[in-house]
């Protein structure tokens, strides 16, 4: 079953403003939770176009989402794709949302290899299907590039620590599993910084994710290509969950400003309220961004 507890669902609904009647994309379907809340917002004469990597989210989706019939077009690809998706289909969207970062299912799931909570092989892919893992990367990277790659997408301050220890590790044998990783940087950072707010290997399973799924790419595809796909008054909402996201995305939504492309809706980040991190403790690095086309 692939459920999650839609994070900001009601800041979210108000920020996309969605009308009865209107085209909206939910770019990242996962459980469907703000799928089915902007279904109700859209009524009958709307429609919802849904976008999900995870083959597994979208045959979920394709089952929850089934009573709707045609009012509902639902596509296993790469939120990258929107714009060039919705061309194809002659369509604009009078809203667009993301949910970035990675479902419970997903990171509950050792068999995905997401978290070293449970022991599982270094996987990652939220598209099964694609050929880069976790275990690619940290098995055949160089030093350097695997250094880049923790300090550029985990901000990780001992990447050069970490790379060095897991090559004198490969020398030895294959690492397989996200335990065995975890371990290796618990090795690798000085003691005196092994027991902080967040465990050591945190940055280092956030940068490989998002090496694996090319996450900063993607993202920098869609924000380039989206004001196309949008009616005028059309808007985007962005749900992010790290440092790095939400820059790329207030970049983007500045420049659009200044070139009076649309208007920053939101002047400062969106973030939850203490009832919904106590609720669902992974909301807690969330920050909306909402974006109106003029």
């Amino acid at each position: 079953m692939f459920s999650h507890a839609s994070v900001l669902l009601e800041e979210t609904l108000e920020w996309l403003d969605a009308k009865p009647g209107s085209v909206v994309v939910d770019g990242t379907l996962g459980g469907c939770g703000h799928a089915l809340s902007l279904l109700k917002r859209i009524g009958p004469a709307g429609r919802l176009i849904g976008f999900d990597k995870d083959p597994e989210a979208v045959r979920q989706a394709r089952q929850d989402l089934r009573v709707f019939g045609d009012q509902v077009m639902i596509f296993h690809d790469d939120f990258k794709n929107i714009a060039s998706r919705l061309e194809s289909l002659e369509l604009k969207a009078n809203g667009v949302l993301l949910d970035l970062g990675v479902s419970s299912p997903q990171l509950d799931r050792a068999e995905r290899g997401f978290s070293f909570k449970a022991d599982g092989p270094l996987d990652m892919r939220m598209n099964p299907e694609e050929t880069l893992t976790a275990r690619e990367v940290v098995n055949r990277y160089p030093e350097k590039a695997l250094a880049d790659i923790f300090r550029k997408y985990g901000e990780e301050r001992y990447s050069r620590r970490i790379a060095k220890r897991i090559m004198e590790i490969r020398e030895k044998r294959r690492i397989e599993s996200t335990a065995e990783l975890e371990s290796i940087v618990w090795q690798a950072v000085p003691s005196a910084t092994r027991h902080g707010r967040i465990h050591p290997a945190t940055r280092v399973f956030q940068a490989l994710r998002i090496e694996v799924n090319k996450e900063i790419e993607a993202l920098e595809v869609f924000l380039s290509n989206i004001l196309g796909a949008l009616e005028t008054d059309g808007r985007v909402v962005i749900l992010s969950f790290h440092s790095l996201e939400d820059r790329l995305v207030k970049t983007f939504f500045r420049e659009y400003d200044r070139q009076k492309k649309g208007e920053i809706l939101t002047k400062k980040p969106v973030i939850p309220q203490l009832e919904e991190i106590q609720n669902n403790p992974r909301s807690r690095s969330a920050k909306l961004r909402a974006f109106r086309k003029i």
